[in-house]
C-alpha cells in the first residue's frame, strides 16, 4: 500500500501540492485527475523520490521513500510525463541500458528486454534507432522502461499525452494488463474518459488539493445532480441570475453572459418539469444541452467549471 499524509510542496507564493492525504490499495489503478497545473506532475515527482517535499510523509508498504530510497525504488517503475528516452540509440539498446542500472544482466536482462518489447508490441522494431519511431511507439517504449524490472508500484503521469487514440488504447490495455498482474497503479490524467474506463477509484485534484476520492459509481453519486444542464443564448449574467434562481430543483453552478452551467437536484421536481420552466424564463436561449452524471458533472459540482477550463 502506498500511505502519503500531509504531502505539500510550496514554490513561493504557489501552493503546487497544499497537505494531501491519501492511501493507494495494493493491486488497485488509482486516477489521478485533474487540470493542468493542478498539481499531478509534482506529486508524482514527490512519490517517487525526484522532488523532496517541504512536508509530509510518503510509505511504501511502511518504507519511507526518503529514509529507504534504494529498497523502495527497487520496487518502483516511473513513467514520466516527458518521454524520456535516447532518441540515437535503439529500442533494446534504450532498455539495455536501463535494465542494467536496475541490476539487471546476463540472460535475465535479455529475458526482461524481450519479453518487455514483446508487452508493448515492439519487438520487430527492436534493433531500429528510437529517432525513427512515432510518437506513439515512442510512449510505449517509455513504458516498457518502467516495466521491465517488474516493479511492485507503478507511477504514470500523463502517459497517453500528445498521442493518437488507437496508440492511447494499446498503452491503456497494457495497464490494464500490469493491474490484473498484481502491480499497484498510480495513473495521473487530465482526460476524463481515460480515468472512468480504467480507474478502481479516483481522486479529483485542483489547485494543490483533493476535492474528492472514490469509485465513479460513488463520484457520480455524490454530485446529487441527476442531469447537468448547460443553457446557452443571449442574455446578462445578472438576468440569467435573477430568471433561473427561483426554479426548484435547478441548482446554478456558473452563471455568466451568455453561458449558464446548472445541476438538475436528483431529490428535486425533475427534469421534465424543470426544463419548460427554463425555456419559458423569458431569457434569449440559442441552445440547451442535457448531460447525464459522470465525471465531468462531479468536477464542474466540486470547481464549477469544466475540466479543460
Amino acid at each position: 500500500m502506498i500511505t502519503i499524509e500531509g504531502l505539500q510542496k510550496h514554490y513561493g507564493d504557489i501552493k503546487a501540492v497544499d497537505g494531501i492525504d491519501l492511501e493507494i490499495q495494493d493491486g488497485e489503478i488509482f486516477g489521478l485527475l485533474g487540470p493542468n497545473g493542478a498539481g499531478k506532475t509534482t506529486m508524482i515527482s514527490m512519490i517517487s523520490g525526484v522532488l523532496r517535499p517541504d512536508s509530509g510523509r510518503i510509505t511504501f508498504d511502511g518504507q519511507n521513500i526518503w529514509v529507504e530510497p534504494k529498497k523502495v525504488k527497487r520496487n518502483l517503475g516511473v513513467v514520466p510525463q516527458e518521454i524520456a528516452v535516447y532518441e540515437d540509440l535503439t529500442a533494446k539498446d534504450n532498455l539495455d541500458f536501463w535494465g542494467s542500472l536496475h541490476g539487471l544482466r546476463g540472460p535475465g536482462l535479455k529475458k526482461a528486454v524481450h519479453e518487455a518489447l514483446e508487452r508493448v508490441g515492439l519487438q520487430d522494431r527492436a534493433r531500429d534507432r528510437v529517432k525513427t519511431f512515432s510518437g506513439g511507439m515512442k510512449r510505449r517504449l517509455n513504458l516498457c522502461m518502467g516495466l521491465l524490472h517488474h516493479p511492485q508500484y507503478l507511477l504514470l503521469d500523463e502517459p497517453t499525452v500528445g498521442i493518437d487514440p488507437q496508440a492511447r488504447l494499446a498503452i491503456l490495455d497494457i495497464v490494464r494488463e500490469v493491474a490484473a498482474a498484481g502491480t499497484t497503479v498510480l495513473y495521473t490524467t487530465h482526460y476524463m474518459e481515460e480515468a472512468q474506463e480504467l480507474c478502481d477509484r479516483i481522486a479529483i485534484i485542483d489547485h494543490g488539493q483533493i476535492l474528492t476520492i472514490g469509485t465513479l459509481e460513488a463520484l457520480t453519486r455524490q454530485s446529487g445532480e441527476s442531469e447537468m444542464l448547460k443553457v446557452v443564448g443571449n442574455f446578462d449574467e445578472a438576468s440569467a441570475n435573477q430568471r433561473l434562481s427561483g426554479i426548484s430543483g435547478l441548482r446554478l453552478i456558473r452563471v455568466e453572459a451568455g453561458a449558464v452551467l446548472a445541476g438538475i437536484d436528483a431529490s428535486g421536481p425533475g427534469l421534465l418539469e424543470i426544463l419548460p420552466q427554463v425555456l419559458e424564463s423569458g431569457l434569449s436561449i440559442d441552445d440547451v444541452s442535457i448531460q447525464k452524471p459522470n465525471l465531468q458533472s462531479v468536477f464542474i459540482s466540486l470547481t464549477g467549471r469544466e475540466l479543460r477550463d
